[in-house]
């Protein structure tokens, strides 16, 4: 079986977590916009207010666990959900770190462009090194770490954190990220989910009041489908590439001696 038919067989087999990724989701935004607007006047708007964001937390880790548990082959040495949902934690936490520092990058490009453009020569300072070329450069840079390095990077340890739990199978987990295809399926989800949706907001409002509000939300809902269906994609295909590295690995190994670990 072609690894797109193997893709579109396991979300069409696993459609109902497909659909919960998308109502979910929506649901996770439109309980974290409610949130924002909770009064605290008594003890319970309070206390609201402090276990709620807890319970948005848990409800996103759980659809992602259970989705990528969905999409993945059971071989039958999975922990057991509640463990592969805990250990998803990890990588997380490390997704977030990553983040965080990116945003630190991505405030200081000014002050870096304007640094690095001033130890250049004059001539190269006004022609290829200009101010405008190095932030736009690293302005690249920063958007390729965000959206294609740290996802490709992380969301294969997370695939096989929600089966086994720390017991990764490091070996498969490296051959996905030395393969092409997993590399090019991130690039693809970055820009279809990420770049083009950011383009539907350049232009210049026109028209009406009536038209430019049905345009904002005409374009809301694309830039959803269009982000969440490139996520679903991405899952489905992270599942398919990590499946095909194990059936790759028992067809390339011959048979071990007694008393060998298998590779996981």
């Amino acid at each position: 079986m072609s690894l797109f038919k193997d893709l579109f067989r396991r979300l069409r087999l696993h459609w109902g977590w497909v659909a919960a990724q998308y109502a979910g989701i929506a649901l996770l935004i439109l309980i974290g916009l409610a949130w924002t607007r909770l009064p605290d006047k008594c003890v319970w708007q309070v206390a609201l207010s402090l276990l709620l964001p807890l319970l948005l937390a848990i409800a996103a880790l759980a659809l992602q666990a259970g989705s990528l548990r969905s999409l993945a082959e059971d071989n039958g040495k999975r922990v057991r959900p509640l463990v592969g949902a805990a250990t998803l934690l990890v990588w997380v936490a490390l997704f977030w770190v990553c983040w965080a520092m990116l945003d630190w990058c991505n405030d200081r490009i000014p002050q870096w462009a304007g640094y690095l453009n001033s130890q250049v020569s004059a001539h190269a300072r006004a022609t290829f090194f200009t101010y405008e070329h190095i932030q736009r450069w690293l302005s690249l840079t920063e958007w390729l770490l965000r959206w294609v390095v740290v996802p490709a990077k992380i969301l294969p340890y997370a695939m096989a954190s929600v089966q086994f739990g720390l017991r990764l199978p490091w070996r498969r987990v490296l051959r996905l990220l030395r393969n092409w295809r997993w590399w090019a399926g991130v690039v693809v989800a970055a820009l279809v989910g990420v770049l083009l949706p950011s383009h539907f907001f350049n232009g210049t409002p026109s028209g009406t009041v009536h038209a430019q509000v049905w345009h904002v939300v005409l374009k809301l809902a694309a830039t959803y489908l269009l982000a969440v269906g490139s996520w679903v994609l991405l899952l489905g295909w992270v599942a398919v590439l990590f499946g095909r590295e194990q059936t790759s690995a028992e067809n390339q190994l011959a048979p071990a001696p007694a008393g060998l670990p298998d590779d996981k």
